[in-house]
């Protein structure tokens, strides 16, 4: 077993609620139950499916919620987000027992965290769970052959099943079942939308813009919907995990371009199965896009699992002066030019060195990418 970055049991702290999101099939369960099974404190462990659970969390009757937690040091709940106002449940439970630890998994972080957040505030930690860092295959894989499957990475993405698979067509069905069964009858259930072709057909186009700036006009125009609802979709996919949305950086000087977005997937292997491409990449045109795409992820996920604090932007000039990622940093700015191939001539952008003096740039390839996104 491949052992996850975070470590529940520094974690759980007495009248707090820990809560575990993430999408689904990355091993929030597995998380919980490896916890679980070597803790020494005295546990409860439901599932929000649970009619009766439902019921009694639900309830805001006091006394009921009390009994239920009764005796018991720690309280985990998976699958919390199927219960109606778990926030307040979770908030009884916290007033009620003090002492009590709380853990309480999702998959669904829109429908969970507008259900849990305004009654725990104060109250909550909060841990996004990502499939498999590069960081957390350091358990399996060395350096070496980390940037060996890098290939794989790039086209069948990382999530759990993935990453344990014997065979190409075994991880090529998974990533099917994982998006069309899982990843986006998500969406469409819980949200109840009801154009779910043009939906995909949404993804579809964003697949093949990873790394470039997105408009919405050109987005509605092909889809057929208005600028709203495709604005709406964007928001839910970005909520349930499928996509990751990136801002302009601009300091209102007249060449930058502000406003505008670029929408990254949380997984390749996700992006790849929604235009159901999974070519070597000697067989394909994207590679760069590909690379980029999975570069932007690592590091988001290093970063969140070493709460290293910061935004992260991309820039661009109206003269077509750009860097693929920008963050900053304590009152720092830091570039950062991703390049597929190491042999590539990138020019400098001038306009980023002339307005911003103290920034860094660096350029992230195939050489030094390990380090950029946390594997040392």
């Amino acid at each position: 077993m491949i052992k996850r970055y975070y470590n529940l049991e520094k974690l759980i702290k007495p009248g707090k609620v820990l809560i575990i999101y993430g999408p689904r099939r990355v091993g929030k369960t597995t998380l919980l139950n490896d916890f679980l099974s070597h803790t020494k404190l005295k546990y409860k462990l439901d599932s929000g499916d649970n009619i009766q659970i439902q019921q009694v969390l639900s309830s805001q009757d006091f006394s009921q919620i009390k009994e239920y937690a009764m005796g018991y040091e720690l309280i985990a709940i998976d699958e919390a987000q199927q219960i109606p106002n778990i926030g307040m449940g979770l908030k009884i439970l916290v007033d009620q027992l003090p002492k009590l630890r709380i853990i309480a998994t999702g998959s669904s972080s829109f429908d969970l965290s507008q259900k849990i957040g305004e009654p725990l505030t104060g109250r909550k930690k909060t841990l996004t769970l990502f499939p498999f860092s590069q960081v957390e295959l350091l358990e399996k894989y060395n350096k070496f052959e980390i940037k060996q499957s890098l290939e794989d990475f790039l086209i069948f993405g990382s999530y759990p099943e993935i990453i344990t698979a014997k065979s190409r067509k075994e991880k090529i069905d998974l990533l099917n079942e994982l998006t069309n069964s899982y990843l986006l009858k998500d969406i469409f259930s819980l949200e109840r939308i009801k154009g779910s072709k043009q939906l995909l057909d949404l993804l579809k186009l964003l697949s093949f813009q990873v790394g470039n700036e997105v408009s919405l006009n050109e987005l509605a125009t092909k889809v057929h919907l208005d600028i709203k609802t495709v604005g709406k979709y964007l928001d839910i996919l970005e909520k349930a995990f499928v996509l990751k949305r990136v801002g302009a950086f601009s300091r209102n000087l007249r060449k930058e371009i502000s406003g505008k977005a670029k929408y990254y997937f949380y997984d390749n292997g996700v992006r790849n199965a929604v235009i159901s491409q999974f070519n070597s990449l000697n067989n394909r045109n994207d590679v760069g896009h590909l690379f980029e795409n999975f570069i932007v992820m690592e590091r988001l996920k290093d970063n969140a699992y070493k709460a290293k604090s910061g935004s992260s932007y991309f820039w661009r000039t109206y003269d077509g002066q750009e860097i693929d990622l920008i963050e900053e940093k304590n009152g720092k700015l830091y570039g950062f030019e991703i390049k597929w191939s190491s042999k590539a001539k990138t020019k400098k952008p001038k306009d980023w060195l002339k307005s911003y003096k103290n920034a860094d740039y660096k350029i992230i390839n195939q050489e030094n990418y390990l380090d950029f996104i946390g594997v040392k």
